[in-house]
């Protein structure tokens, strides 16, 4: 099989290409926009690997949670390709692809969803099969939902927020250890799309959708002052 993925859910920005097996990526940061890299990423992969777009069986993306620009851009991508090829679209979520990251045993994926929050999944992650344990939520370091369960590894950028440092104390001895300089990643997104074809999971490009999980973009100055925000 052979499959583009996108992933923009955060400041990291990637793009890979999965082809028979074979996994290569292109990622950089960027504090805001990217969407003129993600194109140019793909045709630089496709011809380092001798292919052409009309020789892909899918189209993968991080479908979030995650900035709200950033969801809408690599569906928006995804779904443009996809419509022009005829191919079905893989939406991954990222908590998922992060959670890969970990590898193997309970993860708990926890990203910073700014505005004084963090979204938050738990997963059992095996080789490359990812289930969920928790599905992604979104909340306060302090009254976030947390899973049951121990032996869990945290990985994510919301661990090193002040509301990470709230679910570690939360979670105590059944966090074991925290990686949180980790990222979703076009690789991870790639390698749980093929997955999702595999099994005939994936979907007309009209009705591929971001995660959002939540819905607001923005917090009123009243929300900013009542949280400790803005003066």
């Amino acid at each position: 099989m052979k499959l583009i993925a996108f992933e923009a859910a955060t400041r990291r920005l990637s793009v890979a290409l999965w082809c028979d097996g074979s996994l290569c990526e292109r990622s950089a940061d960027y504090a805001n926009g990217g969407s003129e890299v993600l194109l140019p990423w793909t045709l630089e992969l496709l011809a380092e690997a001798g292919l052409t777009l009309r020789r892909l069986d899918g189209i993968a993306f991080g479908a979030g949670p995650g900035g709200f620009t950033g969801l809408r851009l690599a569906c928006g991508v995804a779904q443009g390709l996809a419509c022009g090829l005829d191919l079905p679209v893989a939406p991954v979520s990222s908590l998922a692809a992060l959670a890969l990251a970990a590898g193997d045993g309970p993860v708990l994926a926890c990203l910073d969803a700014r505005m004084n929050e963090v979204y938050l999944g738990a997963y059992r992650v095996a080789g490359d099969d990812v289930v969920e344990r928790m599905a992604p939520k979104v909340g306060p370091g302090a009254t976030a939902p947390l899973p049951e369960g121990d032996g869990f590894r945290g990985v994510g950028d919301g661990f090193a927020t002040p509301h990470g440092e709230a679910i570690r104390a939360r979670m105590g001895a059944r966090l074991e250890a925290v990686a949180a300089t980790v990222f979703p990643s076009a690789a991870a997104v790639a390698r749980l799309g093929v997955r999702q074809l595999a099994r005939g999971e994936g979907v007309p490009a009209r009705q591929a959708q971001p995660l959002y999980v939540r819905d607001k973009v923005a917090l009123t100055v009243a929300e900013r002052r009542a949280r400790g925000g803005e003066k």
